[in-house]
């Protein structure tokens, strides 16, 4: 069975009785090129006509029969689609009233169901985008700032203000600008009518100049707006996807990224990111080739007894470190944990021994100590590991606390810029007020 439009105008007539085709309606399968159909009259008379003759094969028309789900035929699945075409998307009432055989819900709800979240639908747009993505991977994946994206609104005078150099959202300019003082060397400039003329050039060099600098000031903002500067936080976080070594080049090329546009300068990165993955895998076919795989089901048994040859000889390294450190219990006592660690098939996390030989200081004695008695277990055994008097530690406790509870998470760096202790003590004391839920990260 085969499908035709309704509308009998859009046929040609019957070839027997020449009337107006209506479904269903016979079309001659060996006569051509031109069609050869039939009125169901005329077919069950057997008519013939010069080559045509009634034992040819033949195809019944029709389009009375679902496709997509019960209750909708084919023929009302094409009237709905010139419908939406003809009415627009959304406009139901007029979609309904002109296929005259379905309410406004029941089109509105076939449509989005078969149409726009049928999943068959989405996963062939998806491997269609990314097959585009895969041919042409550098040519949507620039980071081009959208003068629609909302920035931050930071409180003045914190963190994420000073980050984007006082910018105001509100106003879509810098609190200063660059330059700030440029108009300083107009305020006194006048023109007169007695002024000479050597001193009225001089004047129109002056304002000349300021012109070039409000041109230069102009310039930089542009930039910014451009490279989508302003909201640095997520500039930060789409460079981060790139791999170290890209990152590298990232930090080395941006001072030509005022050379090109935005679109351009991340083409250029995207090029490198690719050329660095191609010889990735350039290196472990290379190496496949060596060992002399020929298949990739050798490559999979490769890798697999590759990664337990890797794990073997970090256990050998860690038995080699045990006995260098054999001396200190509490660092022979720490590597025996990272090997019950490993061997449970979980991430070690215990404290780097230094290689300088030197014993670690004991841990510190809290006995006595004021503040004691405000700590709990962990904070006791955290000041005895970074031998930190209580009342210290509750003091950077609650200075951490403020920060973080005044811009809404907080950083090593401003925690560094907090307490001016050793930086190591520091980072130990924000990893665990992290790890107890005390602050987040910003």
């Amino acid at each position: 069975f085969k499908s035709l439009a309704n509308d009998p105008f859009d046929k040609p007539p019957c070839r027997g009785c020449s009337s107006y085709l209506v479904e269903p309606y016979i079309k001659c399968a060996e006569c051509g090129p031109s069609p050869f159909l039939l009125c169901l009259q005329c077919f069950t008379r057997g008519y013939e006509y010069k080559k045509h003759q009634s034992d040819h094969k033949y195809e019944i028309m029709t389009s009375d029969f679902p496709v997509l789900e019960p209750g909708w035929t084919a023929q009302e699945e094409m009237a709905l689609l010139e419908a939406v075409m003809d009415c627009g998307f959304g406009n139901w009432s007029d979609v309904a009233y002109q296929m005259r055989t379905k309410t406004k819900e029941e089109c509105e709800g076939h449509y989005m169901k078969n149409f726009i979240n049928n999943p068959l639908f989405s996963s062939t747009l998806l491997n269609l985008r990314q097959m585009e993505d895969h041919l042409s991977r550098t040519a949507d994946t620039a980071i081009p700032f959208k003068p629609t994206d909302d920035p931050p609104r930071p409180s003045f005078d914190s963190q994420v203000s000073r980050d984007m150099a006082g910018y105001m959202p509100a106003r879509a300019d810098f609190m200063e600008e660059f330059d700030n003082y440029a108009e300083w060397d107009l305020k006194d400039i006048d023109f007169v009518d007695d002024d000479s003329d050597i001193l009225h050039a001089l004047k129109v060099a002056v304002v000349d100049i300021y012109h070039s600098r409000l041109k230069e000031r102009q310039r930089r903002k542009k930039i910014i707006r451009d490279h989508g500067l302003i909201n640095l936080r997520k500039f930060q976080i789409l460079e981060r996807r790139y791999p170290k070594e890209v990152q590298d080049l990232y930090d080395a090329m941006r001072r030509f990224a005022r050379v090109v546009g935005p679109i351009e300068h991340d083409k250029f990165i995207e090029s490198h990111t690719l050329e660095f993955e191609l010889r990735r895998e350039i290196r472990r076919l290379q190496e496949y080739r060596r060992e002399g795989i020929q298949s990739f089901c050798g490559a999979k048994v490769y890798e697999r007894v590759k990664r337990m040859r890797e794990d073997e000889r970090r256990k050998r390294n860690m038995l080699c470190d045990i006995l260098q450190y054999i001396h200190d219990s509490r660092a022979c006592q720490q590597w025996l944990h990272k090997q019950a660690a490993i061997d449970a098939g979980i991430t070690p996390v215990v404290t780097t021994i230094t290689t300088s030989g030197r014993r670690s200081a004991p841990p510190l004695n809290l006995t006595g100590l004021p503040g004691t008695e405000k700590l709990n277990e962990r904070e006791k055994e955290l000041c005895q590991v970074v031998r930190l008097v209580p009342g210290a530690y509750l003091e950077y406790k609650q200075a951490l606390l403020n920060e973080c509870r005044r811009q809404g998470g907080l950083r090593l760096a401003q925690a560094r810029s907090l307490i001016k202790i050793d930086v190591n003590k520091t980072r130990k004391i924000y990893d665990f007020l992290i790890k107890e839920g005390y602050i987040n990260k910003a």
